[in-house]
């Protein structure tokens, strides 16, 4: 992440969850960590979308220890696949971290995962692969076509729940019942 100019609206610690009205099928009940938001567009993470992959087996490719740890990896979105991000608690800053808020850091160096596989890394940590990003104008675009619904992020649903209650957690958190979402709109 690079210096920007920050709106006073803008979102950044915060989750987007993808509403029935989103038309994009690879967002579909995804919850989105934004780490940046500004007037040149937005930055973001999907937090409980995993991969097929698990991340001791990205550490056995790397050379790296920790080879044993069967800990998911997130699809963080479309764009740049092959570019990692992990998302910590601040502390311990890497050679390449940028702090999202007081207390949420991103690093896309590969020094914070040799510490993770060597047990000397953050105590808790989100490994995404890919990020979702939108141009000038273009979140708030959607914002304003009801496909993203929007509330302040906090570290206890970003590292302490499970991958597959954050839509629901974070559901909760905006008020929303789960079960009173629908997919379809009616015709009286």
């Amino acid at each position: 992440m690079t210096a920007s100019k920050h709106s006073p609206h803008s979102l950044r610690h915060h989750f987007l969850v993808a509403s029935p009205y989103l038309a994009d099928p690879r967002f579909h009940g995804a919850v989105i960590y934004l780490c940046e938001h500004s007037d040149d567009g937005a930055l973001g993470l999907m937090v409980n979308h995993p991969l097929d992959i698990h991340l001791g087996e990205i550490l056995e490719q790397l050379d790296m220890h920790g080879g044993e740890l069967d800990l998911p990896v997130f699809s963080g979105g479309p764009v740049e696949p092959e570019r990692g991000f992990v998302l910590h608690p601040s502390g311990t800053s890497w050679q390449s971290t940028a702090k999202v808020d007081d207390d949420i850091m991103l690093t896309t160096s590969r020094d914070v995962l040799a510490g993770i596989g060597r047990g000397d890394g953050p105590d808790e940590f989100l490994v995404a692969l890919g990020y979702s990003g939108w141009g000038e104008g273009q979140l708030e675009e959607e914002l304003g076509s009801n496909s993203w619904l929007t509330c302040p992020a906090n570290t206890d649903i970003l590292f302490r729940t499970p991958w597959k209650d954050r839509y629901k957690a974070v559901l909760e958190l905006i008020g929303i019942d789960l079960n009173q979402l629908s997919e379809s709109i009616g015709h009286a």
